[in-house]
Order: C-alpha cells, then sequence, then structure tokens
C-alpha cells in the first residue's frame, strides 16, 4: 500500500519581467519574496524558480545524507552542502543542465579509516535515495564532489 504526499504552494505574483511576488509553502507557512532574476532583464531582489530548484536538490540531498548516515552509525558532526545550479539559455530556449553538489562532512575526531571511508562512499550514493534528485534524474545532471574530515 503506497501513500500520497502532498505538499501545497501558493504563488502571489504582480506585473511581468519587472514584477513581484511572494512564495508561500502552507504546511510549513514559509514564505519568501520572488522576482525574475537579473540575468533574464529582471530585479532579482527575491529568489526565483532556478534558486529554489538549486535549494530543493541541496536541501534533499544533504537531509536525505543525513538519514542514511545515521541508519549506517556514521559519527557525523556536521554536514554543510554549498550547491550550484547551471541554467543554459540558447536564443529563447532556457534549460536547467547540472547541479554540482559539495557537501563538507564532519565527522568526529575519533572516527575510524573506515568510517570516513563509508561516509565517503555514502556520500556520493545519497542521491541516489534523495525525492528532489530523482525527480530531475535522466533531465539535470547531478554531480557530487564530497569533502569528508575528521574534527
Amino acid at each position: 500500500m503506497s501513500n500520497l504526499h502532498e505538499y501545497p504552494v501558493a504563488v502571489q505574483w504582480q506585473g511581468g519581467r519587472e514584477g513581484s511576488g511572494r512564495i508561500r509553502s502552507e504546511r510549513s507557512g514559509v514564505e519568501v519574496p520572488l522576482s525574475v532574476p537579473p540575468e533574464f532583464q529582471g530585479p532579482g531582489d527575491g529568489t526565483n524558480p532556478e534558486e529554489l530548484l538549486t535549494n530543493a536538490i541541496a536541501g534533499c540531498y544533504t537531509i536525505t545524507f543525513g538519514i542514511v548516515a545515521a541508519n549506517r552509525k556514521l559519527p557525523v558532526q556536521d554536514v554543510q552542502t554549498q550547491a550550484v545550479g547551471q541554467v543554459e539559455q540558447a536564443g529563447a530556449t532556457f534549460n536547467y543542465k547540472a547541479v554540482t553538489l559539495k557537501p563538507r562532512i564532519t565527522l568526529s575526531a575519533d572516527a575510524t579509516d573506515e568510517q570516513v571511508a563509508l561516509a565517503h562512499d555514502m556520500a556520493h550514493k545519497a542521491d541516489a535515495y534523495c525525492i528532489v534528485t530523482n525527480a530531475v534524474r535522466g533531465k539535470v545532471e547531478i554531480t557530487v564532489e564530497p569533502e569528508v574530515v575528521r574534527a
């Protein structure tokens, strides 16, 4: 038996390219300003769908790694992920091409060499379990470049 989970959002927008709006996640109540980015001739004074997709991929990956690491009993103290999304513009056509994830995974000072190796391996595999990377797989290239260190 499967379960269907819903994540409702509401978007309010006024204007065209120079317009502005807000996006609100109904469940969490989180609300952020929304605008067209400057590279697409917008004001750039809010987030945009391109950033939101990069945020979703990086956030999902990082949470998923945390869950996988906890299940493997890895002594993770901290995970900080930097991410860069790339959109290709060819004339009037835009294509979200790739996201590079650079997680910095800090293990406890007494982590064994085996735990460091396992953390590195799990860092490369975590995106296979991430809901968002699975949603874009085959359309957006996901690259993971992890760094695993001891505290």
